[in-house]
């Protein structure tokens, strides 16, 4: 395989996880903003800062308001990770690799392009955002789900399934981490109805809420919810669900084109610093300071893969 198609692969994927990511973060921006008692811009800055655009939106001078950063997140071309500008990024990596691809996954790539090109066309009322945020997570669905039905388990598809798996951990890293540092409005919130709201939505935008009910009922305990997202390994868009997928898929490449790169041993790595603990000491060592030692981790694993794509060729 050259590099420069597993290139298209790994970003083509990771901008399709990033599409329907930041859609359902402006669903938790909507939410969330429900359960204030004034001003909702504090909400959406955070919501801005998880989705990691929060400097380019200040850098356009833009007033923050609701309407200004849904726009930004959705549609903006000035911002390369909004929704528009992702599904964009996705399409264009998959001409470049169109050959490595499936009719059926290009054409739900070239689909999802279309549509959503006509949805955010121009400014989307709040009337209509519930269903446009749908239909786009859907059409990013139909893609995965051509994907799983039609690719064969081959280098291609490891190279596809890596980079979903590096953005979904990213964003349940970033979700978790400005859960604990920017939406509670103080600490006397912690524990009320309203944090318990705002813990259902979380757990609502990375889809776990259903999955986290059935394992620990109703009552929303931050370090059950916190081991849930971190540790428990059967829940999709976990942390530990998300290396260990990540790790199958280099070993996978690395038994076909029998070398070792250095990628290995940092997700060997992170899995065994990280993953292989229990949650009293993540809380110990602090949520976020451990956050974000995994953020820089799974940074600096995302730039070795790129670097290790000769090992592939």
């Amino acid at each position: 395989m050259l590099g420069k198609t597993a290139n298209g692969l790994f970003w083509m994927y990771r901008y399709l996880e990033r599409a329907e990511n930041t859609s359902r973060l402006i669903e938790t921006g909507q939410r969330m903003a429900l359960t204030r008692l004034g001003s909702s811009e504090a909400e959406w800055k955070s919501i801005l800062q998880t989705a990691g655009v929060l400097p380019g939106f200040e850098a356009s001078e833009e007033d923050l308001t609701k309407e200004a950063a849904i726009d930004w997140l959705l549609r903006s071309k000035a911002n390369p990770s909004s929704v528009l500008m992702s599904i964009e990024g996705a399409r264009q990596n998959a001409r470049m690799v169109r050959t490595a691809l499936t009719h059926e996954v290009w054409e739900a790539t070239n689909a999802c392009y279309m549509r959503a090109k006509e949805l955010l066309a121009r400014k989307v009322g709040e009337r209509d955002l519930p269903q446009t945020l749908g239909e786009l997570r859907q059409r990013t669905a139909l893609v995965r789900g051509a994907t799983h039905g039609t690719m064969m388990r081959n280098d291609i598809y490891n190279f596809a399934r890596i980079g979903t798996f590096l953005e979904r951990a990213d964003n349940t890293a970033r979700i978790l981490d400005v859960k604990y540092y920017v939406l509670l409005p103080s600490v006397m919130s912690v524990g009320s109805s309203i944090d318990n709201v705002q813990w259902e939505t979380i757990l609502r935008s990375v889809s776990a809420r259903g999955g986290f009910r059935l394992t620990y009922g109703n009552q929303y305990d931050p370090v059950d919810i916190a081991h849930f997202l971190i540790l428990d390994g059967r829940m999709p868009r976990s942390l530990a669900f998300c290396i260990r997928k990540m790790r199958d898929n280099l070993s996978f490449l690395n038994a076909t084109y029998g070398e070792l790169p250095e990628s290995s041993a940092k997700i060997a790595d992170l899995e065994e610093k990280y993953l292989s603990r229990d949650i009293d000491s993540v809380f110990d060592q602090g949520l976020h300071e451990y956050i974000q030692s995994v953020l820089m981790r799974m940074s600096d694993l995302g730039a070795q893969i790129e670097k290790d794509y000769r090992f592939y060729e």
